[in-house]
């Protein structure tokens, strides 16, 4: 017999409206992102630009609102004019982040066309590591200022006459890390992101600022960094961000699948922080959180070091290829529950990465078509589905212990609901690893919904992964809910992720 869980939804346990940058990604110059990744000039499978149709197809499947650029480590020391200008006339640079050779095909304008072909938005970064305020102010100028200055004029003489418009910028990248290029202790870095966000300010009022948060949670300086930080930018920037990569280095499925509840307790003390220098400074606003990093990662990391540690200044190396399994998926899956359970104060979220460099997206190296990798599907299903309300369940659910987490909910569910479209969708990861669960919803608070499908991604091989040609992992439509007078019976299979799809 299956255990049992419960849950109600209503309209009127509302958390927020999901801002849909909450679904941004990441490419970094790094790797086989950039370079054989997106862009391939040669490819039958390329536009006349060079950039692959079928990377960009999938890309539009996924429907990425916002994509942070250039890194990302290597932003630490970037050159941005090295990246614009005749390709012909661009110098290559040792990369020193990922001992990589950058030869500057693809630049910053190069990119913002990708992205327009994407459908998508850049959110740049700046080099707050060996560069500082000036050059953040000169890359401001050449993007958003509309001509009669240097900048400006380089950019037009450049092809682009309108400016780029780019709202969103990040004050440098994880500057608190000591393998960070031009690191910053927090007095450094509060005060060197103050004054650039004042300048940038200057230049264009209407941008948003993402001040630099902690590098993942078990940082030695977290949470003072946030909020020693915070005090200097309080005023001036918009957004923190913070950055968290897991792994299942300890082989503990169980445990692995817990570690979404690690990623929530981070977002409630980094908003608990930002609080506290709100109530400190006496302030008005609230600073929202900017997820701008985060994934599994943990596969090749034995193969990144060797090669930049052995096999240095190649171009493209392929490092970072992480090839996802099926328990990542779930993982992944359970991620993105997290931030929308907090979509009141996470206002973006970038899944590092996009293509070949831990993503959701892969090319073979010999020019092969591009595939899916397992954790595709749960990013696209939130993408698609996941725009919205999202609606608090009150849910009651069996726990379990595991190696190094306590009573871990079986069933971890958040409901979006998309009043103009009249839709709502419940994503529920079953991540108990032996049985199955009947959930019970209660959805008679929302008159008139009716059932339209029950999409499931299941695999009894939790190492089971997907290769070119060989997609083993894969969503399925299931008879596996029915509904009667408001009430949603669904049998959520051991180890699943679980889209239930409702409209009018």
């Amino acid at each position: 017999m299956a255990k049992k869980a419960k849950m109600i939804i209503d309209k009127e346990y509302r958390v927020a409206e999901v801002d849909k940058r909450i679904y941004g990604s990441f490419i970094e110059h790094l790797g086989r992102a950039v370079y054989d990744g997106l862009y391939q000039p040669g490819n039958p499978l390329s536009d006349e630009d060079g950039f692959r149709k079928d990377v960009i197809d999938l890309v539009k499947e996924i429907d990425v609102p916002i994509i942070r650029y250039p890194g990302g480590n290597f932003v630490s020391s970037f050159v941005w004019e090295d990246s614009v200008g005749p390709v012909d006339e661009r110098p290559a640079r040792l990369e020193l982040a990922w001992r990589s050779l950058e030869k500057n095909e693809i630049g910053v304008n190069e990119f913002a066309k990708w992205t327009e072909k994407v459908n998508s938005e850049m959110m740049m970064a700046v080099n707050l590591g060996t560069r500082g305020m000036a050059d953040a102010c000169n890359l401001l100028e050449y993007c958003n200022h509309p001509g009669g200055t240097k900048y400006s004029d380089m950019r037009i003489a450049h092809g682009v006459k309108d400016p780029y418009n780019i709202k969103v910028w990040c004050l440098g990248n994880e500057m608190d890390g000591t393998w960070q290029l031009g690191h910053k202790t927090m007095d450094e870095y509060g005060r060197l992101a103050e004054e650039t966000a004042r300048a940038m300010k200057l230049i264009d009022p209407s941008i948003e600022l993402v001040s630099c948060g902690s590098s993942n949670l078990e940082m030695p300086t977290f949470p003072k960094w946030e909020s020693k930080t915070l005090e200097c930018t309080y005023d001036l920037v918009d957004y923190v961000s913070l950055h968290q990569y897991y792994g299942n280095e300890a082989d503990d499925t169980a445990d692995f699948l817990a570690k979404s509840d690690d990623m929530d307790e981070f977002i409630r003390s980094v908003i608990a922080t930002c609080d506290y220098v709100k109530a400190k400074k006496r302030g008005k606003k609230n600073i929202n959180l900017s997820f701008d990093e985060w994934n599994v990662w943990f596969h090749s990391r034995a193969e990144e070091f060797d090669t930049m540690k052995n096999r240095p200044w190649q171009v493209a190396p392929s490092i970072l290829e992480d090839v996802y399994t099926f328990e990542d998926a779930l993982l992944v899956g359970l991620m993105l529950i997290t931030l929308l359970k907090h979509a009141d104060r996470v206002k973006m979220a970038c899944l590092a990465q996009l293509v070949n460099v831990i993503a959701p997206i892969m090319t073979d190296k010999d020019g092969g078509a591009a595939w899916k990798q397992t954790i595709f599907y749960p990013v696209m299903h939130t993408s698609q589905y996941g725009r919205g309300v999202v609606l608090r369940p009150v849910l009651d659910t069996p726990v379990h212990d595991t190696g190094r987490h306590e009573q871990v909910t079986d069933i971890e569910s958040v409901t979006v609901w998309n009043e103009e479209k009249e839709e709502m969708t419940i994503f529920a990861v079953n991540r108990n690893l032996d049985e199955d669960v009947e959930l019970e919803t209660d959805i008679r608070g929302m008159e008139g919904y009716r059932m339209l499908e029950h999409i499931v991604l299941e695999n009894d091989n939790m190492k089971i992964v997907n290769s070119a040609g060989n997609e083993r992992v894969a969503p399925k439509k299931a008879s596996q809910s029915k509904m009667d007078g408001g009430i949603i019976t669904s049998i959520l299979h051991k180890t699943s992720w679980n889209v239930i799809r409702l409209g009018k």
